[in-house]
């Protein structure tokens, strides 16, 4: 998951400057390419944060990737992907209802950047919950090859 906005401002109000700024970047990515703040992860930024003597900031509700796999059980796409989820084996086990898809692991595969959509599955569109089932279909397809 992408650095938060909170965490981006903290960074460049408390670097003494640009190039201070910068180095932090390159620290926390390990790489000497990335410069920005937008090329932070959210860990990544609070271990910055850690490191300047900040407060780290705690992941919003809305982040957490259970979150963003929470399903619509009368939409019959958000139905469909609960089915690919257990064909693609990413499954949990639920102490009432036994085998469950795990929510959990695709809210956080569509935080990544393997989703076509970077978006919670209730705020998709039709069209943009079509591209996720898509996706799903070739993991799927290449589980099976």
């Amino acid at each position: 998951m992408k650095a938060n906005k909170k965490q981006k401002q903290l960074i460049h109000v408390n670097a003494a400057n640009r190039d201070t700024k910068e180095e932090w970047v390159q620290w926390a990515t390990n790489d000497n390419s990335k410069i920005s703040t937008n090329d932070l992860t959210f860990a990544q930024a609070n271990m910055i944060l850690k490191q300047m003597g900040l407060k780290t900031v705690p992941m919003a509700t809305e982040d957490l990737a259970h979150t963003w796999g929470k399903f619509d059980k009368n939409n019959q796409q958000h139905k469909a992907i609960l089915s690919l989820l257990r064909q693609i084996k990413w499954t949990t086990n639920h102490p009432r209802f036994g085998q469950v898809s795990d929510i959990t692991r695709f809210g956080a595969w569509l935080q990544s950047d393997k989703s076509p959509v970077n978006k919670a599955l209730l705020k998709m569109s039709p069209d943009e919950t079509s591209k996720t089932i898509i996706a799903l279909e070739g993991i799927l397809k290449s589980l099976y090859k």
